[in-house]
């Protein structure tokens, strides 16, 4: 006979199915079956439903001082883009020089999205004389 969950056990397996999505997955972390979760899950009422609830709402208080940071994460990265010339030049590797410029094209990309979704701003890229957007030279 199988031993039985606790109640922590129980709570720890909804947790867990919410924030994987999946019954296999949630059953393998907590060494159950994935029946078991599925079993668990639907008998544990509103407690799903609330720590959905409240997953949405620490996302949302993150999401609020994240913008509440964003003079200071803008100088941060200012201070970072007056380095990374230096940090490139002084590379011993090349993928050194293509993990810098990917993480700043990304945070730039998405920072990018987010500001033009609002309407904040329209990122354009310029070309210097002589090439075109690709990097190739015009002609």
């Amino acid at each position: 006979m199988a031993a039985r969950l606790t109640d922590r056990q129980k709570k720890k397996i909804v947790a867990d199915y919410l924030e994987l999505g999946s019954y296999r997955a949630t059953g393998k972390k907590n060494s159950v079956s994935d029946g078991t979760v599925k079993r668990v899950v639907a008998q544990s009422g509103d407690f799903a439903q609330k720590a959905a609830q409240k997953k949405e709402e620490n996302t949302a208080d993150i999401l609020a001082y994240m913008q509440s940071q964003r003079e200071a994460v803008c100088r941060i990265i200012e201070l970072g883009l007056a380095v990374l010339p230096e940090k490139i030049r002084n590379a011993r590797t090349a993928s050194e020089v293509t993990t810098a410029l990917g993480t700043l094209i990304d945070k730039f990309a998405a920072l990018g999205a987010q500001s033009a979704a609002k309407g904040e701003f329209k990122i354009e890229i310029v070309a210097p004389e002589g090439m075109d957007k690709a990097g190739d030279l015009a002609g």
